[in-house]
């Protein structure tokens, strides 16, 4: 993963792409890219969540997509309120169809299918509701 793959026009496919979700489900979707990790990714993308904010929607119901591209490295995690109610299962199949897209070269494509399969499959647990706010900004957040 470079850099460059974040540019401009992909962070707006990935804003729609979240906004296309979020329209099935009241859970929260947010992508955050990072230079570089702790050693082990997972921390990384708790230490980002947290101070995002994630932790603080009504339902607990957020997915963080973080990346850091430096390390060439992702984690995709939930909150205690999807953690509580879904199998790993539910995560296998979202960061298997992000590693294949990047494997086959086509890193933003296959992050928009998987967040929007991320908002298809959350619709199960927490489907909008027609009083639903948009809790976490859709727009691609970075850090050093």
């Amino acid at each position: 993963m470079a850099d460059k793959i974040f540019d401009k026009q992909a962070c707006a496919r990935i804003a729609r792409a979240i906004a296309e979700a979020e329209s099935q489900t009241s859970g929260e979707i947010h992508v955050h890219v990072a230079r570089r990790s702790k050693e082990n990714v997972l921390d990384s993308a708790v230490e980002a969540f947290n101070t995002l904010g994630m932790q603080n929607t009504k339902l607990r119901n957020g997915v963080l997509f973080f990346f850091a591209t430096k390390d060439r490295r992702f984690a995709v995690i939930g909150d205690k309120g999807i953690n509580d109610i879904v199998g790993q299962g539910f995560w296998d199949d979202i960061v298997a169809a992000i590693t294949d897209s990047f494997a086959n070269g086509d890193p933003i494509g296959g992050l928009c299918d998987s967040i929007r399969l991320c908002g298809e499959k959350l619709r199960e647990y927490f489907p909008h509701q027609d009083d639903d706010v948009n809790e976490l900004d859709d727009e691609v957040s970075f850090s050093s």
